[in-house]
């Protein structure tokens, strides 16, 4: 099976596995204990926290479930405890924040869902006039997870900053990737598993001098803002892959580009959604004419990819990211999404390239 999937989950990097398994062959420690062993686990957690967060240079980091709870706690957070009840994001949202702001708009906050162009960036000018004095929070993704654009952080936060608005970034598919420009976020989502960590474990990075109510209570762990207790298994590979992350960020980058020439090169007859550039060189997001993306996905079994979103998979409707750059729904049903990374080889590039090109050539003899 070549895995070209990388948006959805990353392959568990060996040094994250072996960090893991440390804490799951015969060991057994809750952190939030007094006793050795639980100071022990609390040790562990501790040196995690610190390597994630280390790209920020301050702030606070606190333990979730994944990127999905981190988004909700900000996004619900905010807009609790704020005097101001408008919410701003991008049409291209991942569905934790879209979701999200419609169940805030049932419950009456004003949320406004600003457009992007063919590219897929932002359109300034609608987000300028959308933050007003009456806008709480700004959620925008760095780096889209269906198209791989990179959304212009530091010029959302000049206008987030200018009303008096926060501003928070879904960075699951950017960290460890791109860096976050210094001083463009109050919160940061993050996942592990897309940085080659375990799935099961993410993180909520807070500016200094922020703070939310806490959505989930009890034991009043993670700041009283995150109750329940912490894997210092799953913090322990979380931390590890960070760490390798911004170890290997210029090496992952460069590695990435070259596969995308390939890949590019290979299928030069496909049309790119969203712009070329500023984009994560490791999501490829193509269509060709005359091609069922979902028939290709079936006949491909030795090939693992995907038409967008993992979480979306199985709606049978078309992209809403690849409809809001204004696609059709035949154009976005002709699109894949090819997704590849640190583990990918040049060999696999290639081998795809020829099941791709083959198979899509047989749908179109088929069709004629």
């Amino acid at each position: 099976m070549i895995y070209l999937d990388y948006q959805a989950t990353t392959p568990l990097a060996p040094e994250a596995r072996a960090a893991m398994l440390e804490w799951l062959d015969g060991r057994a420690a809750n952190p939030h204990s007094p006793h050795r062993a639980g100071r022990a686990a609390a040790a562990v957690v501790a040196v995690a926290r610190k390597r994630i967060a280390a790209p920020f240079g301050g702030g606070r980091l606190i333990f979730t479930s994944g990127a999905t709870e981190a988004a909700n706690t900000v996004l619900q957070g905010v807009m609790a405890s704020s005097q101001r009840n408008r919410l701003v994001t991008v049409a291209t949202e991942h569905a934790c924040v879209l979701d999200t702001a419609a169940a805030l708009e049932k419950q009456g906050c004003d949320v406004v869902v600003v457009p992007v162009g063919r590219d897929g960036l932002v359109d300034l000018d609608a987000v300028a006039a959308a933050i007003d004095d009456r806008c709480a929070l700004v959620s925008v993704m760095h780096v889209n997870n269906e198209i791989g654009v990179v959304q212009p952080i530091e010029a959302l936060a000049a206008l987030a900053r200018k009303a008096g608005a926060l501003i928070h970034v879904d960075a699951a598919q950017g960290y460890g990737k791109l860096p976050i420009p210094e001083g463009s976020a109050d919160f940061v989502s993050i996942s592990a598993h897309k940085i080659y960590g375990p799935i099961g474990i993410g993180a909520l990075w807070m500016a200094d001098g922020m703070t939310l109510p806490g959505l989930l209570h009890g034991g009043g762990q993670e700041a009283g803002i995150r109750s329940g207790t912490i894997s210092p298994a799953l913090a322990a590979a979380f931390g590890a892959a960070a760490a390798l992350a911004f170890t290997r960020i210029d090496a992952d980058r460069d590695h990435a580009e070259r596969l995308a020439a390939r890949l590019r090169g290979g299928l030069a007859d496909w049309t790119l959604n969203g712009a070329e550039s500023p984009r994560w060189a490791g999501n490829v997001n193509i269509r060709h004419d005359g091609v069922d993306a979902a028939r290709l996905i079936s006949e491909l079994r030795g090939l693992a990819f995907s038409a967008g979103s993992a979480c979306a998979s199985g709606s049978g409707r078309p992209s809403h990211v690849l409809k809001a750059i204004g696609l059709s729904d035949v154009e976005a049903r002709s699109s894949i999404r090819l997704g590849f990374g640190r583990y990918t080889t040049e060999d696999e590039i290639d081998r795809a390239v020829m099941m791709i090109r083959d198979a899509a050539a047989r749908q179109q003899e088929w069709a004629a």
